[in-house]
């Protein structure tokens, strides 16, 4: 009990905020749906009586999610304020541009043009506020689908998707690295993140 316990609180913190749905641990784990309800609560109960946790463990539709605890709400709210004032990584916007271009699409689509995990990255344009989940794709194991928000065309200041730069035109765009700048300079971004309001205000 004690080892899947952990696998369950593994899969979870991997799986970020997008959980897991009660179906799919069932199979990872190689347990019945009860056998997972007493591992969830077991963990549940864990979390809570632990002083020193600052995560709790969640079922929503049927997904079980790890997520920080109402406790903790103080601190990261200053994380999230202060987070929203940093420059976005050359990843994060490799894979907006991905997510831009692309969408909708979900992170194993992400992660097979990137040929890396995109995971934490996508979680970091979720907390920006310029990603969002919008559904999940109809084939087995129902991922989520990613697309930009409408603070993403504020960001970059562009009044509709439409106004993305033509991937055509990218031919004289690329840099010493071999890499496309999509949104034409991360300066421009800055600079509409400077004017506009921040994300919770």
């Amino acid at each position: 009990m004690a080892n899947k316990q952990a696998e369950l609180e593994a899969v979870l913190y991997a799986a970020g905020d997008s959980g897991v749905e009660q179906e799919i641990l069932c199979q990872l784990l190689e347990i019945s749906q009860p056998a997972l309800r007493e591992l969830s609560n077991h963990l549940k109960d864990n979390l809570n009586k632990r002083a020193d946790s600052g995560l709790q463990l969640i079922l929503i539709n049927n997904t079980f999610k790890l997520t920080t605890s109402p406790k903790c709400a103080d601190v990261i709210s200053k994380f999230f304020q202060k987070d929203v004032n940093k420059s976005l990584s050359q990843s994060a916007l490799e894979i907006l541009s991905i997510i831009a271009y692309r969408q909708p699409i979900t992170r194993i689509e992400i992660d097979e043009i990137r040929g890396v995990n995109s995971s934490g990255a996508i979680q970091t344009l979720i907390w920006r506020g310029l990603v969002k989940i919008d559904g999940k794709k109809d084939v087995p194991g129902h991922p989520n689908l990613y697309v930009t928000t409408d603070y993403f065309l504020q960001y970059f200041g562009y009044k509709s998707l439409a106004d993305l730069p033509l991937i055509e035109n990218f031919s004289e765009d690329i840099d010493e690295n071999g890499q496309v700048d999509l949104f034409e300079s991360k300066g421009k971004a800055d600079a509409h993140l400077e004017n506009n309001d921040k994300l919770g205000d």
